[in-house]
Order: C-alpha cells, then structure tokens, then sequence
C-alpha cells in the first residue's frame, strides 16, 4: 500500500512507459500510411473512433470499480481480522488464570494470522506480480513472506509437535485453528473456564474462520476473466484505431498554418494520439494491479504490517518488552 502523499509523476510514467512505446508506433504507424504511402482511404471516420472510445470508456470504468471494490474488500476483511484478534488476545487473558495458557492461545493465534498472510501472499496464474512493470517496480520495496519461510516464522511461535502438524497439513490456517480449539476444549474439561466463557471463545474461533473462508475466496477467485479479456480487448482496440481517427482531421491544418509548419501537421497525430490512448491504457494497467489485493504489489492490503502490529501488541498484552519492531515503508511502499 503506497502511504506517501501520491505517487510521482515520473514513477509513474516509467511504469506505464512499455505500452506507451506502443503506442508511440500505432501513432506512427498510421501517419506514415497516411502521409508517406498516401493510402488514404485507410483512415477511420471520427465517429466510428468516437463510438469505440465511448463503449471503451464504460468498460474501463467498469472494471476499475470492481477492482477497487475488491481491494477494498480485503482491507475490511484485515480490519475484521485486527479488531477480532485484540479481543482474542483479551479474552485469553481476562478468562483464564493461567498464565502459560494464555501464552499458548496467543501465541497459536499469532501463528494462525503468519500462515494466512504466507498463504495470501502465494502467487496465481492471474495474478500480475509477475508481470514485467510490476516486478521492476518491487526493486523498490520488498515483500517481508519472500524473506523468511513459513517453517521459520512458526517455528518461534509453536512447539515442534504441532509444527509438523502444521507443516503437514493441507490447509495450515484451518489445522491451527483446530489446535486452538482442541486447547479451548481441554481447558473447558480441566475447570479453567466457566460454562459462559466456553462458547464465547468457540463463538470467536467460528468468526476466525469466516473471515479465513473470505480472504481465500478473494485470493483465489480471480477478476471474472470474461470481463478482463473484453475490457483488454477494446482498449488496445481503441488505441489501435484512434490515430487512423484523427490523423486526417489533423492533416487539414494545413490549410490555416503558416510555415515551417505547413505540410507536416498529420504528424501531430502521433503525440495527440498517445497521449488519448495513454489515459486509456493507465487507467488498464492500474485496474490489473489493483484486482488481486494480496498478490504483493504496491497497491496492495498490508497484511503484512497488521500481523506484525498484531504481533507486537499481543505481546505487549502478555507483558513481554522483547517485541519485534514495526515495519517501515520503503519508498511509502509498505505491505
């Protein structure tokens, strides 16, 4: 998530300067049909370049609400998760008198949000990490689940027994909860928690896992595809097209302008047209990178930053000074 004022004009036209390259040769490109090979009848009438850019318009648009609605999704789901997870380390403390127990209950809840967060971070097919702007983009900020692996991280936080449970099992998340459960179960058979307290702590790992179900149901449910291709589609389409749209409106000028100007105003075409199209395209290129809010990018939910705050503050809760220390941005980056 970038948390800096905005992003700068010039990072941003490096990010995007690959389609804009191609746009500068579909510019060229029809200037030189018009221009140099003299095939005018190849131009495009305006209204049928303004109809495509008008449907092109609603199709971006829409995608980048949906995008936007997905990341904003995910940050609720993690909002959830940390108001959730302060409770949860309050009651693991008010409702026992068991120091060592409340410990473990912590502990195990810490260990449940790091294999989440390792999880969400994996990669998919769909997703656009990978993709050639976005990967030279991360020289900027680093992704803290591709430093360390998920056995190191759990290893400070759960006995060696339940680690290879851990480890072994299928979905991690689900078998620490299950954990944490089987203790919540044990300590209700052992007389350390009274009738009431029971449920509520059952209640709360049952909210645990719903809000686990959403956060994989977002990770692996891609931005329909239907939708992706055809909004790809007419933009590059419309991007093709528009300066066969406007190069012979410009190439009219000629008429009113003096020299040394006159004879060269189809030119012009080339840096009106990229510019139109560039809007498009960026708008494109900003959805994609918006719709999958876990992948790892810039523009991602830190889930990152609110584990490690809910790590340090459990802690704190447990009395503990040895805390780890907050995450800090890299280039307003921070994950």
């Amino acid at each position: 998530m970038h948390i800096g004022k905005s992003y700068r004009l010039g990072e941003f036209l490096v990010w995007t300067r690959r389609n804009t390259y191609i746009l500068f040769f579909f510019g060229l490109f029809a200037v030189v049909i018009h221009e140099v090979w003299g095939l005018k009848w190849l131009n495009v009438p305006w209204p049928v370049v303004a109809l495509l850019g008008t449907a092109t318009a609603f199709t971006v648009g829409f995608k980048n609400a949906q995008t936007y609605n997905r990341a904003s999704e995910g940050g609720r789901l993690w909002t959830d998760i940390l108001s959730l997870s302060r409770f949860w380390g309050v009651m693991s403390l008010d409702f026992l008198n068991n120091p060592a127990k409340s410990k473990e209950l912590i502990y195990r809840h810490i260990a449940w949000l790091t294999a989440l967060r390792y999880y969400l971070r994996e990669d998919r097919v769909w997703e656009s990490n990978e993709k050639s702007h976005n990967k030279e983009y991360q020289r900027f900020f680093h992704i803290p689940e591709r430093i360390n692996s998920l056995e190191t991280e759990l290893k400070a936080l759960l006995p060696a027994d339940e680690l290879e449970q851990v480890l072994q099992a299928r979905n991690k998340m689900s078998k620490i909860l299950g954990l944490q459960s089987k203790t919540v179960k044990y300590l209700m058979e052992h007389g350390e928690l009274i009738a009431p307290q029971y449920p509520a702590m059952q209640q709360m790992m049952k909210d645990f896992h719903g809000l686990q179900g959403k956060c994989e149901q977002l990770k692996d449910s891609p931005y329909p595809r239907q939708y992706a291709v055809i909004n790809s589609i007419f933009v590059w389409t419309f991007c093709f097209m528009l300066p066969f749209g406007i190069v012979h409106d410009f190439d009219l000028l000629n008429e009113v302008v003096n020299e040394p100007l006159r004879g060269y105003m189809a030119w012009v075409t080339i840096p009106f047209s990229m510019l139109i199209s560039w809007m498009y395209i960026s708008l494109e290129q900003v959805g994609e990178s918006t719709e999958n809010p876990f992948e790892g990018g810039a523009n991602d939910v830190p889930i990152s930053q609110i584990s490690q705050q809910l790590n340090i503050e459990l802690r704190e809760m447990l009395g503990e000074t040895n805390l780890p220390d907050d995450l800090q941005p890299n280039r307003n980056i921070i994950l």
